[in-house]
């Protein structure tokens, strides 16, 4: 049986929710992050070399990275669900693959440099502080608004990312979007991706997959 390695808050969720829209067996072990460092722990070095979730086991073979995921599990128990229409299975697979290569870099980044200056000797506190504001205010914020009214065009288009039914592809962009509303404000006039947003979390499958993976930060409208 497929058995998904779980880290609280995290892109794992996405895995639990895709197999709970797929109605596929799974078993799910739940990691918990360091409380003082919030990584992963380093009992998942043992299921990957990196140490990170998501992570997925299946007849003996370890599956990492999430849009790998997503692909393993549509090609082998998709049955045709959750991808695109004809004319939209390129706007599927670009999606698939933005999430995680062009939309996370700069919320990644935005994480990074709001904390620096918490994590900074006290006597180089304000110095950093001071680089950070530097950092998002010249090139991080302006990278997130291009991102954030970008979706906010996209899904200005079709109802969801990849056309006009619901697909994997906005289950990949689930977790850049909600990211961005945590910590980039990115709902505010944007009223599409606020849409978007609200219908992921209303989908039963969505919270089917809350009560098996437990408190997810991200999943308030």
């Amino acid at each position: 049986m497929l058995t998904v390695h779980h880290l609280e808050n995290s892109r794992s969720q996405r895995v639990l929710w895709l197999l709970e829209e797929l109605e596929v067996p799974y078993e799910m072990i739940r990691y918990d992050r360091d409380p003082q460092t919030m990584l992963a722990p380093e009992s998942l070095r043992a299921i990957h070399p990196l140490g990170k979730s998501p992570v997925i086991t299946e007849d003996g073979e370890a599956i990492a990275e999430t849009g790998a995921i997503v692909e393993y599990i549509l090609e082998r128990y998709g049955q045709g669900r959750l991808g695109a229409g004809p004319g939209d299975r390129q706007r599927l697979r670009y999606w698939l693959h933005y999430a995680e290569g062009s939309a996370m870099p700069p919320l990644l980044l935005k994480l990074v440099f709001g904390a620096l200056p918490e994590r900074a000797p006290s006597l180089m506190r304000p110095f950093v502080n001071a680089i950070a504001k530097r950092a998002q205010s010249g090139f991080i914020d302006p990278q997130l608004k291009l991102h954030f009214d970008y979706w906010e065009a996209e899904l200005e288009k079709a109802e969801w990312f990849a056309g006009a039914e619901f697909s994997a592809a906005d289950i990949m962009m689930s977790f850049p979007a909600e990211a961005a509303a945590e910590r980039g404000a990115a709902r505010v006039g944007r009223p599409k991706l606020a849409a978007f947003l609200k219908k992921i979390h209303q989908r039963p499958a969505y919270r089917r997959a809350l009560e098996r993976g437990g408190p997810y930060a991200y999943a308030g409208d």
